[in-house]
């Protein structure tokens, strides 16, 4: 049985996400937290499998809260659950220590979907959003990928230029040039952003 706590500051949603949940055989609501300090203090008591966490909340907002989760309850899987869909915010959640992000508009099927995948240890970014189903194996998701080109790919993603990676790696820029341009084909992947996205979703980098 999952147990999911769901945190947001509207009353309607919570009790909506709350009755969506407890209609399925696999998983329960055991608490409910408007903000997110009494989030935290449901965390602490409870000890959820997962956290649904929305981010714009009073006082303190869903990303200043994922350390104090946390700490308070380190085996709990976070899902950010929100109206703001920017890449930004999705880097911000991953990086911070989120285990997934699901917009707000996304459909029942794909939150319990994400619920059960983020608590069977998987990430998951809403595919709407820019991302994929995510696997905690990022070696399967990049096995297409050379050696060289996953070192590329790391450095790319953690906002190195080509000459600074070309220096690094002892190659020419060129060479980066070259690996970088057969990263984005075989990811099919088309900007920077993209990559970072993607990177982070599948655990390529983070808050580690």
């Amino acid at each position: 049985m999952i147990r999911v706590l769901v945190t947001d500051d509207h009353a309607v949603l919570r009790t909506g996400v709350a009755e969506l949940i407890e209609r399925e055989q696999d998983m329960t609501t055991v608490a409910r937290a408007a903000t997110a300090d009494e989030a935290v203090i449901q965390a602490r008591a409870t000890q959820p499998d997962v956290i649904l966490l929305d981010v714009v909340m009073p006082r303190k907002s869903g990303f200043d809260v994922l350390p104090d989760l946390a700490e308070v309850a380190p085996e709990s899987r976070v899902i950010m659950l929100s109206a703001q869909t920017s890449p930004s915010a999705i880097r911000q959640a991953l990086t911070s220590g989120a285990a997934g992000y699901v917009a707000k508009h996304a459909s029942d099927a794909d939150l319990l979907d994400a619920i059960r995948r983020v608590a069977g240890g998987a990430r998951y970014v809403d595919p709407e959003l820019g991302g994929d189903l995510v696997v905690s194996d990022a070696e399967a998701l990049t096995e297409d990928i050379s050696q060289r080109e996953r070192d590329v790919l790391y450095l790319l993603a953690l906002g190195y230029t080509n000459q600074e990676i070309a220096a690094k790696l002892f190659i020419s820029v060129r060479t980066v040039e070259t690996h970088r341009a057969h990263i984005m084909r075989k990811l099919n992947l088309e900007t920077r952003a993209e990559l970072v996205l993607y990177a982070l979703a599948n655990g390529l980098i983070g808050p580690s």
